[in-house]
């Protein structure tokens, strides 16, 4: 992006876009994170307030505290997640219609392969 100020005869370098992007992504990431910190805190103080239980409390802090290891470790969980689909070792089971016989007398008849 050019401002009026802009010296025209500097050159963004792709690097320069890259570092920038980096940083941007490092700080979106960390506000998403307070953020969802001050939601968790807010919810446990109401999670209190309703119900002024020590173990209706205590499963609010949990469950924040479950989001927000979760948000922190969005890496490792997509890494986890990502290997259970790539996993190929068998093939799925698919259902074939036959127009012989079939289920509820539909005229087709559903075969395993």
């Amino acid at each position: 992006m050019h401002t009026l100020a802009a010296n025209p005869d500097h050159v963004v370098l792709a690097g320069d876009v890259l570092d920038w992007a980096n940083t941007k992504t490092g700080q979106v990431e960390t506000l998403i994170l307070t953020v969802a910190s001050l939601m968790a805190i807010i919810a446990v103080l109401m999670a209190w307030w309703k119900t002024r239980s020590f173990v209706g409390t205590l499963v609010a802090f949990v469950l924040a505290a479950l989001v927000l290891w979760g948000i922190s470790n969005l890496d490792v969980l997509q890494t986890k997640v990502g290997s259970e689909i790539d996993d190929t070792g068998t093939n799925a089971m698919s259902v074939h219609p036959n127009a012989e016989t079939g289920p509820a007398g539909t005229g087709k008849d559903w075969r395993l392969s």
